[in-house]
């Protein structure tokens, strides 16, 4: 009896036994994506890849009204809607800011309105090729059955807030939560961390935004470094295993983690090197190469610190984009140069992008800290600090 023989076609699609099509292995990956997030699956991965660009990282600015109430009422201003604007016209329409800033996390208030001239925010964005993001969490609560620990809450509702943030043009999201090392941590506070970031992680994607995922580990505390990375490691573990179990795409999200540093009120502080030893530790042992980008958070270091750390991290390749999501490490030294006068703006501009610049040149792994003010160098750390 003849033998059968089978005819190979190219090899993206060549035939196996059967007839069935044997595909290439990008197609297999191309797939593997598109079941993980849906139909949103090659914006996500865009996206997010738009945001983790070189020499790039995030402008945070997502303040609830109460923080940002906190911000003007250090230079004097009341806490009303028509300032608060002001303050967000003054970062967001900074000519610029495009070549460093790469994506702008919002607060709801924000992401609605528009310019004094009557253009949106969020053109004012999209002008500049900086994706606009939004804060979709509801804040922190006691966690009852925890050491004097919290959890974060806003998962009702969250997936019809997420498509409305999308049509009104946000295209990724955060969702903060934080862990305390002088409070344990208990594993009930890690389990709720990890799990609620990765049920909103998966909803986000499944509404078109790139979830930004922040277990942010509060600097709070004497402890030393060795600790901070303990617990980090083990913090991150949970995120991954809970992201995984709700089956988040990880090409098509962001990572806010903190640095691995000491504690605030540990007796002796790190260099940059150390820090960026223990940090990329961590991030190497947790984190999959799948992941784009690494947007750390500042956390209370002074303008100056958060920017050598960040330098420090990027004296050699890494498997991720690693870069920026700073708040307070961007803003302050905008905010004392503006003290809410309009002839002040054009200064507090320019301060914006002298800061924006050193972070995007640390991106880059080519940060000195030549020339930097005393002011700069201030650190900026609130114990119980809250967003």
């Amino acid at each position: 009896m003849a033998m059968a023989t089978v005819k190979l076609s190219s090899p993206a699609t060549g035939l196996l036994a059967g007839g069935r099509t044997r595909r290439s292995a990008p197609a297999r990956r191309a797939t593997v994506i598109r079941a993980a997030a849906g139909s949103y699956s090659d914006e996500l991965v865009s996206t997010a890849k738009s945001v983790a660009s070189p020499g790039r990282g995030i402008l945070a600015i997502d303040e609830s009204n109460a923080t940002c109430g906190k911000r003007l009422s250090s230079i004097g201003l009341d806490n009303t809607e028509a300032n608060r604007q002001a303050y967000r016209q003054l970062l967001l329409t900074t000519a610029g800011l495009g070549e460093y800033i790469s994506g702008a996390i919002l607060f709801e208030e924000t992401l609605y309105q528009s310019t004094t001239d009557g253009k949106k925010f969020v053109d004012c964005l999209k002008d500049q090729n900086i994706m606009p993001g939004i804060k979709v969490d509801k804040g922190l609560v006691p966690l009852p059955g925890s050491n004097n620990e919290s959890w974060c809450q806003g998962l009702d509702g969250l997936a019809s807030r997420c498509a409305e943030y999308y049509k009104q043009g946000a295209r990724f999201a955060k969702w903060r939560t934080v862990v305390s090392i002088p409070c344990g941590p208990s594993a009930l506070a890690v389990k709720e961390a990890a799990w609620g970031l990765a049920r909103y992680a998966s909803i986000a994607q499944d509404n078109g935004l790139v979830p930004i995922v922040e277990p942010e580990i509060l600097l709070d505390g004497d402890h030393g470094i060795e600790r901070t990375l303990e617990v980090a490691e083990k913090v991150w573990s949970e995120v991954f295993f809970y992201l995984a179990q709700n089956n988040v795409l990880f090409e098509g999200i962001l990572l806010k983690p903190s640095m691995v540093t000491p504690g605030a009120e540990h007796k002796e502080k790190a260099s940059p090197e150390a820090i960026a030893e223990h940090t990329l530790t961590m991030l190497r042992r947790r984190v999959p190469p799948a992941v784009p980008g690494i947007m750390f958070l500042s956390g209370g270091q002074s303008e100056v610190e958060a920017t050598l750390n960040l330098n420090a991290m990027n004296q050699s390749p890494n498997p991720w984009h690693v870069s920026f999501s700073y708040a307070r490490a961007l803003q302050n030294s905008v905010l004392k140069t503006w003290q809410g006068r309009p002839e002040n703006v054009e200064a507090a501009q320019k301060a914006l992008l002298s800061r924006a610049k050193a972070n995007s040149l640390a991106q880059l792994g080519r940060y000195t800290g030549e020339g930097e003010s005393d002011e700069a160098k201030k650190g900026m750390f609130q114990k119980g600090y809250t967003y």
